[in-house]
């Protein structure tokens, strides 16, 4: 599975790819940022990073988009900010056909780390650690887009496979309604015609 994570923010979007599968390690595919001057008008930032997250999506053809759930903070605007650029990520995923799924920083960093309340500092560390880099993605809204990737990998598809599981039994179970339906009415007609065939033999007689 190719994962791209994206840490939205408008000065600087992290975006991380990395590759996996169950019982191997993930593998870094490209890791950077989109910027934007904030001395550029926000419609006009927003479109920049929007082509942006379009080239990545392009070129790297993830399978799955993970981005970081907005929360608010002290700093309304800027939390405004980042979630106008989560919402251009999910929107560019959907419009690629591809799913979106979001986690939140704490998600992320005890998926990481262990610790919902690990610093910036320890979850670089530990994403180096686990890509066996030689140092953590720079800056580090590099690094938190690639740990959000490794924490879709490996929470996310978990959550997915059981999804898919339970998805797959609920059509069997429609499969299996159908066919006693059809065994019903095939029952119910092999019954009618019966009591036909009597009605028949009765008249004749």
């Amino acid at each position: 599975m190719r994962v791209l994570g994206v840490d939205p923010g408008l000065t600087r979007c992290g975006v991380g790819v990395i590759d996996g599968a169950p019982g191997r390690p993930p593998q870094l595919v490209a890791v950077g940022v989109i910027t934007t001057p904030s001395t550029m008008d926000l419609p006009q930032r927003l479109v920049r990073i929007e082509a942006g997250l379009i080239e990545w999506v392009t070129e790297h053809q993830p399978d799955v988009i993970a981005v970081e759930r907005v929360f608010a903070d002290v700093n309304v605007l800027s939390v405004i900010g980042t979630a106008q650029v989560a919402g251009l990520a999910m929107l560019v995923g959907a419009r690629a056909g591809l799913p979106v799924h979001t986690h939140t920083p704490t998600e992320v960093k005890a998926a990481i780390t262990g610790s919902g309340r690990a610093d910036k500092a320890q979850v670089g560390t530990m994403v180096a650690r686990i890509l066996k880099l030689p140092a953590p993605p720079k800056p580090a809204d590099a690094a938190d887009a690639v740990a959000l990737a490794i924490c879709h990998l490996w929470r996310g598809a978990g959550a997915d496979r059981i999804a898919q599981a339970m998805e797959k039994q609920a059509l069997a179970k429609q499969a299996l309604a159908k066919q006693v339906l059809a065994e019903q009415v095939l029952a119910e007609q092999v019954l009618a015609e019966q009591v036909l065939a009597e009605q028949g033999r009765g008249v004749g007689a």
